[in-house]
């Protein structure tokens, strides 16, 4: 006899394991990738071209990869002008801390019509991790903008790893399939 218990365990885990199992059958997944820097240029930036190797790796596509400045009115038409691309899933890093000079989480969030809370939260345990308590300096966000899932990341090399590799990669079909699915 089932456990009571277990039984909504195995019943969502199942759920999970069609959604991922009907995910997989999309084609490439396409993607955008921002760098928030005030310093960054192309020839600087480590995280645009890692992603774009990492997204091209898995079968991917990069649609659009630009660099702008920590300013809330240019993020915001950066991500306005992503809108005209096909990207599904909008990876921004960057500008997540809480300098003065750190505006992307509040650019974005403002955005937002569904958050992601978890992605944060998780994005947080594993940098508590790696570097201790200053991972609660992260402002770290995800959600849905128009149809599109919206990351937005530290600007460290590690912390763009850690996101893709532990967060993002494992769920990238799921998380495109999810979004764009009808009821």
């Amino acid at each position: 006899m089932e456990n009571p218990e277990n039984a909504g365990e195995s019943r969502e885990e199942s759920s999970v394991a069609a959604h991922r199992e009907q995910a997989s059958g999309q084609g490439a997944i396409r993607l955008a990738v921002v760098t928030v820097s005030d310093t960054r240029t192309p020839e600087t930036d480590k995280n645009g071209p890692w992603l774009k190797a990492r997204i091209e790796a898995g079968g991917h596509r990069l649609v659009d990869y630009r660099i702008v400045k920590d300013d809330p009115a240019r993020i915001g038409e950066v991500l306005h002008a992503l809108m005209a691309t096909d990207a599904q899933i909008l990876l921004f890093n960057g500008g997540t801390g809480i300098a003065p000079r750190d505006n992307t989480y509040d650019a974005l969030a403002a955005h937002l019509e569904k958050t992601l809370p978890g992605f944060g939260e998780i994005f947080r345990m594993l940098s508590y991790e790696e570097i201790g308590p200053a991972a609660m300096l992260s402002r770290a966000i995800a959600g849905v903008y128009r149809g599109r899932v919206l990351f937005s990341t530290p600007g460290s090399h590690a912390a763009v790893k850690l996101a893709w590799e532990r967060l993002i990669e494992p769920e990238l079909r799921h998380l495109a399939w999810e979004v764009q699915r009808a009821g």
